[in-house]
């Protein structure tokens, strides 16, 4: 059933939101990708509106390469805090300890290519069966 009274922005909050209630219900372990950007920080809040006033039903996951700004780590946790949610961190480094990822060097050297096995990693270690991701249509 189609609701035409809807604006745009609402008619792709309320499919955003459908999808994310889907998530949880079809799935039993799902995870929503936090990054503390403003695609992951959006899904946050599109999650808790798709549950509120309950709890968000699954854990955040957050791929850490090491490389961020303290204050982008405080912010985190005090984002997951204030959604009393769980939060697990799969750290770039700790793939690199196993040899499962190997990192550039050089003076452009990034760890960015390598959140992906890390994230894979991670997945697998919480036996996760879905992911929840943002990205934005530009």
């Amino acid at each position: 059933m189609h609701n035409y009274n809807l604006t745009h922005l609402e008619q792709l909050e309320s499919e955003a939101i459908f999808i994310i209630r889907e998530t949880a219900a079809q799935f039993e372990r799902p995870g929503l990708l936090f990054s503390g950007g403003k695609d992951s920080i959006v899904m946050a809040h599109l999650a808790a509106k798709a549950f509120s006033p309950a709890k968000i039903p699954f854990p955040f996951v957050h791929v850490d390469t090491g490389h961020n700004f303290p204050e982008t780590i405080t912010f985190r946790d005090q984002f997951i805090e204030r959604y009393d949610v769980q939060l697990i961190v799969g750290l770039v480094q700790d793939s690199i300890n196993r040899g499962t990822a190997v990192e550039e060097t050089g003076p452009n050297a990034s760890r960015n290519a390598l959140q992906s096995v890390t994230l894979l990693e991670t997945i697998e270690k919480e036996s996760l069966d879905a992911c929840l991701g943002g990205g934005r249509r530009d």
